[in-house]
C-alpha cells in the first residue's frame, strides 16, 4: 500500500462506525460502510450527514468539501461489497462473539494482504486475530468519541501484529489528523485502563452515598479541571459500555478494585444508559 488514498471498509455504522467513515472520507479516502443491521443503515448516513452539516455551520467545512467528502461514502447492504478494500475497521458492538463473527467473514472475503483492524475498546486483538489465516494483517485501531472532533487513536499491537501492518496503521492515522499512541495488546489498552477504573469510583462513591453526582462531577470539573465529571462522562460514554470495560478489565486482571459496582449492572438492566436512552446519572431531553 502507497501513500495515498486508501479504500476504506468500515462495518458497523453506529456512533463510532459513522465518525470513523467520516472522518476517512474527510481526509480523502474513499469509504464503503456496511451497517449489519438493516434497519439501522439509514440512521448511519444520516449521522454523518448531520455531524458534517454541524460542520459547515461552524465555519469548520464548506458545502463544496462538504459534497465532496459525502460521495467519498458509499453506503452498501452485504458485507461481501467490502472485497476490494485495503483497510477495513470493524466497529461493531463491544460483544466478542458479534466481533468474532465479523472478523470470520472478513478473513473469508476480503483480500489476503488487507489489513483488519478493530475499533473494540477491552476486547484482545489477539482473540480477533485467531479466527483470521494472516494474523500479522490484524491490529487494534481504537478511536475516541465524536470521532471527527478527538484527536487521538490508539495503536494496538497484538502478538502477530506485523511492522508493516503498523506502519500502514501510523500513515492511515496520520492521513486522518491524529495524533497516535502506541499500546500492548491488554484489556483497556492505555486510556480505557487508566479512565475506567476513575469512572468506577465516582459511580462507587455515589452508590455508598459518600457525596451527591452534581459533588461528584463538581469536584473533578472544578477542582481538577476536567471539561466533565465522571458520571457526566460515564453518561456520555454509555453506562453499558463502561460496565463492558470494566468486566474486560476485571477478567483479565482480577483485581478487586476493577469490579464495576453493581449500581452500573441495575442502571444497564434498567435501561438507563446516558444520552443514548435520555437517562443515566442524569436525565436528558
Amino acid at each position: 500500500m502507497d501513500g495515498g488514498p486508501l479504500r476504506v471498509g468500515v462495518v458497523g455504522g453506529g456512533l463510532m462506525g459513522s465518525g470513523i467513515a467520516e472522518a476517512a472520507a474527510r481526509a480523502g479516502h474513499h469509504v464503503a460502510l456496511f451497517e449489519p443491521i438493516e434497519s439501522a443503515r439509514a440512521a448511519a448516513l444520516a449521522r454523518i450527514e448531520a455531524s458534517t452539516a454541524r460542520a459547515v455551520a461552524g465555519g469548520k467545512l464548506d458545502e463544496p468539501a462538504r459534497g465532496a467528502l459525502l460521495a467519498r461514502i458509499d453506503r452498501v447492504e452485504e458485507l461481501g461489497a467490502l472485497a476490494d478494500r485495503e483497510l477495513i475497521i470493524e466497529a461493531v458492538s463491544e460483544d466478542t462473539e458479534i466481533k468474532l463473527g465479523v472478523f470470520r467473514e472478513l478473513d473469508a472475503i476480503a483480500p489476503a494482504d488487507a489489513i483488519l483492524a478493530s475499533n473494540t475498546s477491552s476486547i484482545p486483538i489477539a482473540r480477533l486475530a485467531s479466527v483470521v489465516a494472516g494474523p500479522g494483517r490484524v491490529l487494534g485501531l481504537h478511536f475516541f468519541s465524536p470521532v471527527p472532533v478527538m484527536p487521538l487513536i490508539e495503536i494496538v499491537r497484538a502478538l502477530e501484529t506485523s511492522d508493516e501492518t503498523i506502519a500502514t496503521a501510523e500513515r492511515f492515522a496520520a492521513s486522518l489528523g491524529k495524533a497516535t499512541i502506541a499500546s500492548k495488546d491488554r484489556a483497556g489498552f492505555i486510556v480505557n485502563m487508566l479512565l475506567v477504573p476513575y469512572l468506577c469510583s465516582a459511580a462507587r462513591m455515589l452508590e455508598e452515598g459518600f457525596a451527591s453526582r452534581e459533588d461528584i462531577d463538581a469536584g473533578m470539573k472544578v477542582g481538577c479541571g476536567h471539561p466533565m465529571g465522571p458520571l457526566t462522562l460515564c453518561d456520555f460514554i454509555g453506562v453499558d459500555v463502561v460496565l463492558a470495560i470494566a468486566d474486560a478489565l476485571h477478567d483479565e486482571f482480577r483485581r478487586p478494585e476493577l469490579a464495576a459496582p453493581p449500581l452500573l449492572r441495575r442502571m444497564a438492566s434498567a435501561g438507563r444508559l446516558g444520552r443514548k436512552s435520555g437517562r443515566g446519572f442524569y436525565e436528558y431531553s
